[in-house]
């Protein structure tokens, strides 16, 4: 093959690399036409945790996660918006996980279930309707205060990435 035909050769598949780079999502989150904006108003709290600001967390991972891995922007509210995720936190516990020599807990296991639907505004049903858990483990005789808020945030972070995966799973 002569010099001419390998330098065509080379900036063809040079090209074709690239355009497939532009196109390629990390998180495989290619949003549908459409759609640019989500609401995700505030997720209440039923669960009786006894943590005030246990919806608060929650939204706020929700919201990372839409706007950080997808191109979605935020709606001040659902009429403005093209896609809405709402639900509700139905549970929290916190119990013993396993037992040190002594009878006493020395791992408690946080757990949090939601409830959670996700809809785009131009149709008339849910796309899904989905109850998701999270949970994670902490010492408890290190800093059982402490601890218990780490593995809270642990197990909304696993429900918030479980509700953007189901999300973007369809696109």
């Amino acid at each position: 093959m002569d010099l001419n035909k390998r330098l065509v050769l080379v900036l063809m598949l040079t090209g074709i690399f690239f355009t497939g780079c532009l196109r390629y999502s990390f998180t495989g989150a290619s949003i549908p036409e459409g759609v640019n904006t989500i609401f995700i108003p505030f997720f209440p709290d039923q669960s009786n945790s006894g943590l005030g600001d246990l919806g608060d967390r929650l939204n706020q991972a929700l919201i990372e996660r839409f706007v950080n891995q997808s191109k979605l922007q935020l709606a001040n509210n659902a009429s403005d918006a093209d896609a809405v995720l709402e639900g509700v936190i139905t549970s929290y516990t916190n119990r013993p996980f396993s037992i040190g020599g002594d009878e006493q807990a020395n791992r408690n296991q946080v757990s949090v279930s939601v409830r959670a639907s996700f809809k785009y505004n131009n149709k008339d049903e849910a796309e899904w309707n989905s109850s998701f858990n999270g949970s994670a483990t902490f010492d408890t005789a290190e800093d059982p205060i402490n601890g218990e808020r780490d593995a809270a945030d642990e197990a909304l972070q696993q429900v918030a990435n479980n509700m953007f995966n189901d999300a973007v799973s369809n696109w």
